[in-house]
C-alpha cells in the first residue's frame, strides 16, 4: 500500500522511498538484499524514535490522517449481518452519521458513526464527517430501536464536530444534540463507544455518553478543535500546535482524568499501517467490554452510568 507520510514522518518517508527503489532495482535482478535489510531496520528504528515523542499536535496529524480507517471500514471488518437503517422518520437521511443492526461475534447489536470521506466527492457527500440535525435524530430513532428489541449499542467516534451551518442551526442543532445526551443518559442498554480518530465537541459527544469510552493510541476528544481555540485565545490558527497542548487532548490525558476506560495500542506509525492488526485489537478490546456490559441488570447499569456522569467534571478547592 502506498502510505500517505505526515511533514514530521519526513525522515521516514526517505529511508521508504530508498527502500522502494532497491525493490525494484531486486526484480530486475540487482543483489540488493543486505541493503535493503540494512534500510528495513533503519525504517524500523527511525520509526520507532519518532513515534515514542509524539506532542499533542502530531498526535491530532495523526488521528485526522487521510489513510487512517474510517466507521465503515470497522463495520466491514467486525460486524457480521450488517443492515444500514437510513433516515430520521422527519427530515432527511445524513449520510455524515452511519447506523443499522449487525452481528458482533454472534451478538446481535445497533451500531452508529460518524463516516468521513476518502476522495473529494466523498467527503462532500459526507459533509467531512459533521452531521446535521438530521443526522442525531435518526443517531436517536436508532438508540430508541436498540431499546426496544433490548441490544446493546456500539459507537464509533470520528468527526471535527457538528456542522454549524445556517440551516443546521435552522434545524435545531444543539437541540437535536442535547436530546441525545438526555436519551443516551436514560438508555436502558448496555453502550459501548470507541473514538477512532478526531472526538470534536458536542458532534462526538452526541454519540458518546455510554457505560464505556476506549480511544485509540492516537485519537483525540476535545471540546473544540486546536484550530478552533488558537483562534479564540490567540486570534490565530497558527497557534495550533500550542493550542492542542493545552487542551490536553490526547487519549493518555483524557485516560488519567479517568475519562476513558481503555487506551487501544496502534501499530507502530499508527493504525492505517497495519489494518488487521488494529482491526484485531479493538475487536479484542470491544468484545471485552461487551461481554462485562451485558451481564449487568439493567438497573445496575443505569446507576453505574449515572455516576460515571456524575463524576465528570468533579474537582478538588
Amino acid at each position: 500500500m502506498y502510505l500517505n507520510f505526515l511533514d514530521f514522518e519526513h525522515p521516514i518517508a526517505e529511508i521508504e522511498a530508498q527502500l522502494a527503489e532497491l525493490r525494484r532495482l531486486k526484480e530486475s535482478g540487482e543483489p540488493v538484499d543486505l541493503e535493503i535489510e540494512r534500510l528495513a531496520r533503519l525504517s524500523q528504528e527511525t520509526t520507532q524514535e519518532i513515534f515514542a515523542n509524539l506532542d499533542a499536535w502530531k498526535i491530532t496529524q495523526l488521528s485526522r490522517h487521510p489513510q487512517r480507517p474510517y466507521t465503515l471500514d470497522y463495520i466491514a471488518r467486525l460486524f457480521t449481518d450488517v443492515e444500514f437503517l437510513a433516515g430520521d422518520r422527519s427530515t432527511a437521511d445524513d449520510p455524515a452519521l452511519v447506523g443499522g443492526v449487525a452481528r458482533f461475534e454472534g451478538r446481535a447489536i445497533v451500531f452508529l458513526g460518524h463516516q468521513k470521506g476518502r476522495d473529494t466527492k466523498e467527503k462532500v457527500f459526507r459533509n467531512f464527517g459533521m452531521p446535521r440535525p438530521e443526522g442525531y435524530r435518526k443517531a436517536l430513532r436508532l438508540m430508541r430501536f436498540a431499546e426496544r428489541f433490548h441490544l446493546p449499542l456500539i459507537t464509533f467516534i470520528d468527526t471535527p464536530g457538528a456542522y454549524p451551518g445556517i440551516d443546521a442551526e435552522k434545524h435545531n442543532q444543539s437541540e437535536a444534540i442535547a436530546r441525545n445526551l438526555e436519551a443516551m443518559a436514560e438508555l436502558r442498554v448496555p453502550i459501548l463507544s470507541c473514538v477512532i480518530g478526531e472526538g470534536g465537541s458536542g458532534g462526538a459527544l452526541a454519540i458518546g455518553v455510554g457505560d464505556r469510552l476506549l480511544m485509540l493510541q492516537y485519537s483525540i476528544y476535545s471540546v473544540i478543535s486546536p484550530e478552533g481555540c488558537a483562534s479564540i485565545l490567540w486570534k490565530s490558527a497558527s497557534k495550533a500546535p500550542e493550542a492542542a497542548s493545552t487542551l490536553g487532548l490526547t487519549a493518555d490525558k483524557i485516560y488519567a482524568l479517568g475519562m476513558a476506560d481503555e487506551v487501544i495500542v496502534e501499530p507502530l506509525g499508527g493504525g492505517h499501517r497495519d489494518v488487521p492488526a488494529l482491526m484485531s485489537s479493538v475487536r479484542e478490546a470491544l468484545h471485552r467490554h461487551l461481554s462485562e456490559l451485558v451481564g449487568k441488570t439493567e438497573e445496575d447499569l443505569l446507576a453505574e452510568r449515572m455516576a460515571r456522569i456524575m463524576h465528570y467534571g468533579t474537582y478538588e478547592q
